[in-house]
């Protein structure tokens, strides 16, 4: 079966169910397309502005946390929503993870650290690269509503990737995805993410991706290594 975007997700501002004094855009609905674009790096947005996203017209209220050109674009398996679902019966739509992208037949999580995508043909088609793992957070428990949310997302260890845009364009529901470049590493999204949270010695794998890395992930890769030297 090949890849496609089996929805594309904006998400419009309201009330932070964790936090009612904030806002969030987690509550991502389909479109038909969007334009994707790189959103420049978080150091460049002021407070108390939101966040940065990669695609027009969507609402990030978090902008210490996503956003910016690393967390431009946020994507999602079908396949990953589903197997949640099943971990607490029931079931889960496109967008609700906050997820821009929920893609169909793409083992997302399995992506490795620097791959690239390319959706959609012709002129306007988007090219993505792979940046880092999402880390769940108390907005995204409460979204939910599902008594120990964090502790079953984090040990299921499938939390979609963040990706950069490399080529801006416009990605619309049903495009095709192709994963035209693979780095020559073995750091995937998925073992990022057990690095970051159950599994501190991983950091040293992780490491072997080397310029792959952003310097956020590649900083606490470092940090985690020396923890578990120490």
């Amino acid at each position: 079966m090949s890849a496609t975007v089996l929805s594309v997700n904006l998400g419009r501002p309201q009330v932070d169910r964790g936090k009612p004094g904030n806002t969030t855009g987690i509550d991502k609905q389909p479109v038909d397309q969007a334009e994707v674009f790189a959103p420049g790096p978080k150091s460049s947005r002021r407070r108390p502005q939101p966040g940065l996203s990669g695609l027009a017209g969507d609402f990030i209220g978090d902008a210490k946390h996503h956003g910016g050109d690393i967390q431009a674009v946020y994507a999602v398996a079908r396949e990953d929503l589903d197997h949640l679902g099943g971990l607490v019966g029931r079931a889960f739509p496109g967008g609700s993870f906050g997820e821009n992208l929920t893609t169909l037949g793409l083992d997302v999580s399995g992506a490795l650290i620097g791959e690239r995508w390319r959706i959609g043909s012709g002129p306007d088609a988007v090219e993505l690269t792979v940046t880092c793992a999402r880390i769940p957070c108390n907005t995204f428990r409460s979204w939910t509503g599902e008594r120990g949310w964090l502790k079953t997302f984090t040990r299921a260890a499938r939390p979609g990737a963040y990706l950069s845009v490399t080529t801006p364009g416009i990605v619309r529901t049903g495009d095709p995805v192709e994963v035209v470049f693979r780095p020559d590493h073995q750091v995937s999204i998925a073992v990022l993410f057990r690095s970051q949270t159950l599994e501190r010695d991983l950091a040293e794998l992780v490491l072997t991706a080397g310029d792959y890395l952003d310097p956020e992930t590649r900083e606490m890769a470092e940090r985690r290594e020396l923890f578990t030297l120490g």
